[in-house]
């Protein structure tokens, strides 16, 4: 992993070396919380740049570059430097990345910062598959990144999508956070592929409806003390053929272990996404709706309704600065396609997916990166845990959620969300009594005129109830941006 984080930094520095110029961002930040854990906005869907604990603090430089070759070609490239106190690493690196442009088309090499789809990132909750939530995981991504007229419908109909394969880097930082003896892994592989299609063309008529499926996995690596049993280790399968099972879901052969085998090869969950906008002079609204499924459990209507859902409204005003965005969400993923799972047997031939177990797997330890849920931050992530474990020990959760953003004048702008949530535990290990938490931030960013490039953040938040305590503070964060011409 060394070696090719070298190999990334060395290519970026190679591709540098042809630019005029360079954006720049230099950042400090710290946090300060009275209780248990620091407020829940403070941690939350911020690609894994918080921490946990109630004192914290780091320090960030990150440096972007593109290069436009002629009309067709293009490079963008990037480098994030992170130094930190109480955080997941003491010195880590946050983004290196290098995105080869030809026409449409991107490769996108190595770590890069992205975003859940159709959702207002700074307002949300967040995905329900890939939210932004945890650290960015290094891959190699083939992409549509904007929406393509590929059939020459004078943009009634277009579509855009990707496929990428990576890896996880979270091996030793797990073997550090967990007891020993504990179930843990390292060299897990990652796969992400996704297709979105956008029906209406808001220069024509101000109706759009998008539709589309996102589905990622985890195969690969070795497991170290499955089910917590000391020294039962198992390496998963990770060749040419493997990398083809697990585009396709397929089941496991003979390499494989247990119900790898009767189900499907890996560690897979996924989302289907639908949004419908109107797009009008003085404002936008967009409703939009993530339904979330494991491996093939519930993909369609296998048991009914889906019930394991995000739903949202957003309202952007155009002309109207002291409210820019709002948003209004609600989150439900309670039922997992009911409590009950089943594979076939010689006994039993009727199979049952359900009990779905959202974010946690038999063979692997979940949908984490760096102890952080990749998924929804509501559903608590193993950071918390005070036994160390690689578990989420609460997706049975509901949430009621508000956002608002907008400007006070023009220097001084500000964020508000306030989130609401019942948990139930798991079906597994369920909550003797069901745990509310209500979370809130209020947050001022100052961007001051005559000090170019310059802008400070301060913020508030609290959590009240019994899910993680009653816990408030505060966040600080300085920023310069500017431009380093060569």
């Amino acid at each position: 992993m060394r070696n090719i984080l070298l190999l990334l930094v060395g290519a970026f520095a190679g591709i540098a070396a042809f630019a005029q110029e360079l954006d720049y961002n230099v950042e400090f930040g710290g946090a300060l919380s009275g209780g248990s854990y620091t407020p829940f906005w403070h941690v939350s869907n911020r690609q894994g740049v918080g921490s946990v604990e109630s004192q914290s603090g780091y320090m960030r430089a990150a440096v972007v570059g593109r290069n436009r070759i002629d009309a067709d070609w293009s490079v963008a490239y990037g480098a994030d430097f992170i130094v930190a106190h109480n955080h997941t690493s003491e010195v880590y690196i946050q983004q290196a990345f290098a995105d080869v442009n030809w026409r449409r088309f991107t490769l996108s090499l190595g770590q890069k910062e992205r975003w859940s789809n159709f959702k207002n990132n700074r307002l949300t909750t967040g995905g329900l598959t890939e939210s932004g939530n945890a650290r960015p995981i290094p891959q190699i991504r083939f992409e549509v990144p904007q929406y393509w007229d590929i059939f020459g419908t004078n943009g009634w109909f277009t579509l855009r999508g990707h496929v990428a394969y990576g890896w996880f880097t979270d091996g030793e930082w797990q073997k550090d956070f967990t007891a020993p003896g504990d179930e843990r892994t390292t060299g897990v592989r990652y796969h992400s592929k996704a297709g979105y299609f956008k029906f209406g063309n808001e220069k024509r008529f101000p109706l759009t409806y998008e539709f589309g499926i996102e589905m990622v996995a985890q195969f690969g690596g070795t497991v170290y003390n499955r089910e917590n049993v000391a020294g039962e280790n198992f390496h998963n399968p990770v060749g040419a053929k493997d990398y083809i099972k697990i585009f396709f879901m397929d089941s496991g052969d003979g390499d494989y272990h247990g119900m790898d085998q009767l189900n499907v090869a890996g560690n897979h969950l996924g989302s289907w996404h639908t949004a419908l906008t109107w797009h009008g002079k003085e404002y936008n609204v967009r409703g939009y709706y993530e339904h979330t499924f494991e491996d093939h459990s519930q993909m369609f209507w296998e048991y009914g309704l889906w019930n394991e859902q995000l739903v949202g409204v957003e309202l952007e005003l155009k002309n109207f600065g002291w409210i820019k965005n709002i948003a209004v969400e609600y989150f439900n993923l309670k039922n997992h396609s009911g409590p009950i799972y089943h594979d076939t047997t010689n006994k039993i031939p009727d199979q049952i997916s359900c009990g779905d177990d959202n974010y946690n797997h038999e063979w692997y330890t979940g949908w984490f990166n760096y102890g952080m849920v990749i998924g929804s931050p509501l559903c608590s992530s193993p950071i918390y845990n005070d036994d160390k474990r690689l578990v989420c020990y609460n997706n049975r959760v509901e949430a009621f959620h508000f956002g608002v953003e907008g400007e006070l004048c023009g220097e001084l702008d500000y964020r508000l969300l306030l989130t609401k949530s019942n948990n139930w535990g798991t079906y597994n290990n369920p909550f003797t009594d069901i745990k509310n938490n209500l979370s809130g931030m209020v947050e001022l960013g100052y961007t001051p005129k005559n000090l170019k490039g310059w802008s400070v953040t301060a913020s508030f938040a609290f959590d009240n109830g019994n899910l993680y305590g009653n816990n408030s503070g505060g966040m600080l964060t300085i920023s310069k941006k500017g431009i380093i011409n060569l």
